[in-house]
């Protein structure tokens, strides 16, 4: 059976994924580029960046994957929804590739882009979306590609299998954070930590056995 993934979600010292307000100048609000400075940095966004240990994380994003879901603010800034025109912020050949779930109370008809993006347009619960989104995905695993406010959604219900946070040195303050309502998340999964010279620390969570 397929598996249920999240990789790369960078989150500040107090847990937010997202700064504020967002906007279509400004993606993440105020946190800017501040929590994916160390992807950036790295080959896998770069050809000229560094391997190392954030490159072996940031690789793993691309790997296995058939389908992918992500939250209306991820596709696009607030009010995206009255704008027909609005593809996401990715240009004409987004970097997914897979068919692409976007939870939204505003579903649209689909929009294929070039290099085999098909973003489709969905207002359903987490445990839908997931069957959908593993029928398109063949057999390959599903990638929950957030924001936090459906990567928390997702893992409150139970259906992440494995999950990769960066937890990146700064304080944001405010914005949208990722472990609202998450109590005890650890009774659930094995976690690893992995420390990284760039400052970041690599947190993974895998759903332990219920065999």
């Amino acid at each position: 059976m397929s598996l249920t993934r999240i990789h790369n979600l960078s989150i500040s010292l107090d847990g937010f994924a997202t700064g504020e307000p967002q906007s279509k100048e400004a993606p993440f609000g105020h946190a800017g580029e501040r929590l994916h400075e160390w992807m950036f940095a790295t080959r896998f966004w770069d050809a000229e960046g560094t391997g190392g240990i954030d490159n072996a994380f940031a690789a793993r994003h691309d790997h296995g994957f058939g389908a992918e879901i992500m939250g209306a603010n991820k596709f696009g800034p607030p009010g995206w929804q009255d704008d027909p025109e609005w593809t996401g912020w990715w240009g004409p050949n987004p970097p997914f590739h897979t068919p692409t779930f976007v939870l939204t109370h505003h579903p649209r008809p689909p929009v294929e882009m070039e290099g085999g993006t098909t973003f489709h347009f969905l207002d359903a619960p987490p445990a839908e979306a997931l069957r959908i989104a593993r029928e398109a995905a063949g057999g390959l695993d599903v990638r929950i590609g957030g924001g936090a406010t459906v990567v928390r959604d997702f893992v409150a219900a139970g259906l992440v299998d494995h999950l990769h946070l960066v937890l990146v040195p700064i304080v944001l303050g405010r914005g949208v954070r990722v472990w609202d309502g998450l109590e005890a998340l650890e009774d659930d999964y094995t976690v690893e930590a992995v420390s990284s010279p760039s400052g970041v620390i690599h947190l993974t969570f895998t759903r332990r056995s219920t065999a």
